[in-house]
């Protein structure tokens, strides 16, 4: 009750929230001693007037491009104790002279004026102006399609005048009608064409003027000399080839030095006059301003400009007493600094100049000021320079990582909006994830997911991009997953349409679950109501970004047991397939994390059977040949598991796939590719005819003719392919045999020495093979591949045992276990000597043999 007092509301700024009728309504009762008032756009200008704020004084509208004369019209008639008018940050394109007339008869108390973007300013709306308001120091039409130049010579109660960025304005007549402006002090023609002459002119005729402003002025800094002195008789010119900073000095100090704060030493001075203080302020007005505007664009002309004096200048406005000079300054801090924003790049030399002159101090001192409007800007200024990792530590140090978790928990959108920004680039930093976590970061993004879950897909976007680059690290994603990280990021992937949320919520979860055994995050998530089936449908998203998110997060979540089928009862292993079938010109993201998404679920057996089914092999095949490694070596290891069953094995090879195989045992940049080459093609090479009678879950639901078609299929292709077998299984020796050392092989077979055994085995260690966990007839194959007649499959065998059984590898004891419930040992023992079995097939079995003695010894000590 005592909020709502209408005493203790004075100003009100309506920018970051939803402004309609019914909320006009319910604050109404609270405006009638309204001062001041800003908002945004044509719904709450429409709005506003139900507030029946009469004794308004102030009035600020931004993106008002919708404004029509009509509306601007009954806001004016209803203000008629206005002072400040300022419709503007873009065109209001819509509002004409007849609407500025209103202004000069309904308005006679402004003093202020400032319109951005008008059509057009006539003769007529000018001279009623000159005419009705007789108060009026400062006006600014700005952007303009034109300005009638002669009338406004008769707006004589002006002092401070800015027609930037106005085309169509001719400079000959206008330097003559304005040098009679006799109270003029200040003229702005920033991003004018304004040229030497007429500046000579103005400066050479107007009786008062102290200050004139032509900052990106193509045709005066072309014109003029670079050594013009920045300050000609009391009458300072400040542009693109100007020192500001003594420029603005001079008007209140002798100082012939350059300083860099000029504005600071003059806020700090004891003893100001109202003229100085009033110049200074314009000033400061209309720099950030066409600072603002000039940053948007970052001509390439101003490269020099940014570090020799804009840095510093920018953050001199940032420490105004003026909000909207604070705001503006920090707009531009946030936009300079950016070289392309599509991709997250900002100009280093520019983000270092803002850090070596204080500016993140500054900027996170700001941050903790009350006006939300000044927070939300500086929220954007530090999360663009934040890319810079040099500035992201500053931030850090300085504690900027709690201020932002602070701020992420307010209630203003934009300033939710804009901290989220931040967090999200200060988590990429491995050095920040932790820093965001012990300021309650992680809880607070979050939180926000539901906060804003109805309406902003920008603050959605960022809260899931950061919580995803949060999960990457492992304490951190299980931090996600206790502060109901899980459920949000699900709801997002299920419910919003937005494509950069999509993308983003299943970033995070492919990063939540990419941990293995090291967290519960992979079963948490696979056992969310509705996860699974969200990034099934997910991968078939018109955008490629999301479609390789979700695609990855199958990936990950595919090596749980429960989660992979699962996912194939949740239509996935159709919707992969048609992936990869679709994905041969995408990305190699796209490919890479299809194919990997399609080896995860083929782990399992009947999922290797659906995926044959449903037309797999071949799109898999055709990505095998891919140049790009780590596209064909995810393809090579999902065709390895579909070898293992002889109807898919028999796809491979009429689809080609023995050539390709060929082609990567032989040639991948990938040991791991070629690892997997190779116990693909071991797998199709050591198919017996006697082994086709028990293809048996490959033809599960086939007629007896059409299983006897397949064998007859196959019986031919072995008889057809018995040459390309042979080139396979010399590709495949190629390859066992890039493991030898004939000299420590020679000393392991004569005496078995540890030392001789240990060097072979570190020689041979794929590390990535670590990762690989096999089924128990997997591993059977394996071991009965070791009985092979063949040579080289026998070594092949022990090659692939070896790197299963390697200590430290993450599947090392379940791998051990298997072998020794198939009775591997004998069969090893055999083989290791054995008289006529090939020496890497000898040495490799020893090898295993001490591998399993080792796992074991170490499961006896864990009992013990």
């Amino acid at each position: 009750l005592l909020g709502s007092s209408p005493c203790l509301w004075s100003s009100l700024d309506l920018r970051p929230y939803k402004f309609d009728t019914s909320a006009a309504e319910s604050l109404s009762s609270r405006c009638t001693n309204l001062q001041a008032l800003w908002f945004r756009g044509a719904l709450s200008a429409d709005a506003m007037i139900i507030l029946q704020a009469r004794r308004l004084r102030e009035i600020n509208v931004e993106f008002c491009r919708e404004l029509t004369d009509a509306i601007f019209s009954a806001i004016v008639a209803r203000h008629e104790m206005l002072e400040i008018l300022h419709f503007g940050l873009d065109v209001c394109d819509r509002i004409s002279s007849d609407a500025i007339k209103t202004v000069a008869y309904c308005c006679p108390k402004l003093r202020r004026l400032w319109l951005s973007g008008v059509r057009e300013v006539n003769g007529d709306a000018i001279n009623a102006l000159a005419k009705q308001c007789r108060q009026l120091v400062e006006v600014g039409f700005i952007d303009s399609g034109g300005v009638d130049e002669a009338a406004l010579e008769n707006l004589s109660s002006v002092r401070y005048l800015s027609i930037a960025g106005t085309r169509n304005l001719n400079w000959s007549s206008a330097a003559i009608a304005w040098s009679k402006l006799t109270s003029l002090v200040g003229l702005d023609t920033s991003r004018t064409n304004i040229n030497l002459s007429s500046v000579t002119r103005l400066l050479s005729s107007s009786r008062n003027l102290k200050v004139l402003i032509a900052l990106n002025c193509p045709v005066f800094e072309a014109e003029a000399d670079t050594s013009m002195m920045y300050n000609q008789k009391g009458k300072v010119v400040l542009s693109l080839i100007s020192e500001i900073f003594k420029g603005v000095a001079s008007l209140f100090s002798d100082t012939t030095e350059i300083n860099n704060g000029a504005f600071q030493n003059w806020r700090k001075l004891k003893v100001r006059d109202r003229i100085s203080d009033e110049i200074v302020s314009w000033i400061e007005r209309v720099l950030s301003h066409s600072l603002m505007r000039i940053s948007k664009k970052n001509p390439k002309e101003f490269d020099d400009f940014w570090l020799r004096q804009g840095a510093t200048l920018l953050l001199s406005l940032m420490e105004s007493s003026q909000q909207e000079v604070q705001e503006r300054a920090a707009y531009a801090v946030a936009t300079f600094v950016v070289i392309d924003d599509q991709n997250a790049m900002v100009d280093c030399q520019r983000a270092e100049a803002i850090l070596r002159h204080g500016g993140v101090r500054l900027l996170l001192d700001l941050a903790r000021s009350p006006p939300e409007g000044l927070q939300s800007e500086v929220a954007k200024a530090i999360a663009n320079l934040s890319v810079d990792s040099k500035v992201a530590k500053a931030v850090s140090e300085n504690g900027g990582i709690d201020i932002l978790a602070d701020l992420a928990r307010s209630t203003n959108r934009l300033v939710a909006e804009e901290v989220v920004g931040g967090l999200w680039n200060l988590s990429v930093g491995e050095d920040h994830k932790g820093a965001i976590a012990r300021a309650g970061g992680i809880k607070a993004l979050v939180d926000l997911i539901f906060k804003w879950s109805s309406w902003n897909d920008g603050v959605l976007e960022r809260a899931a991009g950061a919580l995803a680059n949060l999960a990457a690290d492992d304490k951190c994603s299980l931090e996600v997953a206790r502060a109901g990280g899980v459920h949000a990021l699900v709801m997002l992937a299920r419910s919003f349409m937005f494509e950069g949320v999509q993308e983003q919520a299943a970033r995070a979860l492919a990063n939540l679950v990419a941990h293995g055994d090291s967290n519960s995050n992979n079963a948490a998530v696979g056992l969310e109501t509705g996860a699974l089936e969200a990034l099934v449908q997910l991968t078939f998203s018109k955008h490629e970004g999301v479609r390789q998110e979700a695609a990855g997060a199958l990936w990950n979540l595919s090596f749980d047991d429960r989660n992979r089928e699962a996912i194939a009862a949740a239509g996935g292993v159709e919707a992969l397939v048609a992936l990869v079938r679709s994905c041969s010109s995408s990305s190699q993201g796209l490919q890479e994390r299809a194919a990997g998404a399609l080896w995860g679920l083929s782990l399992s057996e009947a999922n290797s059977i659906a995926i044959g089914r449903e037309g797999g092999v071949a799109p898999l095949i055709a990505l095998a040949r891919s140049a790009v490694v780590d596209v064909h070596e995810t393809a090579a290891g999902a065709l390895w598991n579909l070898a293992f069953n002889p109807g898919n094995a028999l796809c491979i090879v009429e689809g080609g796939g023995v050539q390709a195989l060929i082609h990567l045992c032989s040639s991948s940049l990938s040991k791991m590719a070629r690892f997997m080459a190779a116990l693909a093609l071991a797998y199709i090479v050591d198919g017996r005819m006697e082994d086709i009678a028990s293809i048996g879950s490959s033809l599960e639901g086939t007629s007896e003719s059409e299983n006897l078609d397949v064998i007859r299929r196959m019986a031919l292709k072995h008889i057809e392919d018995f040459c390309a077998g042979r080139i396979a299984l010399k590709h495949i020796e190629d390859f066992v045999r890039s493991f030898s050392d004939p000299q420590a092989f020679a000393t392991a077979l004569a005496s078995a020495v540890p030392k001789s055994l240990a060097q072979i085995t570190e020689g041979a260690r794929i590390p990535e093979a670590a990762h690989l966990r096999c089924s128990g007839a997997e591993i059977g194959r394996f071991v009965s591949m070791l009985r092979n007649p063949s040579s080289i499959l026998k070594a092949c065998a022990a090659v692939a045992l070896l790197q299963f059984t390697m200590p430290g590898g993450q599947h090392s004891m379940h791998h051990t276990n298997l072998l020794q419930n198939v009775g591997a040992p004998r069969v090893l023992q055999s083989t290791a000597a054995a008289a006529i079995a090939p020496v890497e097939a000898k040495i490799f079995a020893k090898i295993v043999l001490r591998n399993l003695e080792h796992h074991q010894n170490q499961h006896v000590e864990a009992s013990i």
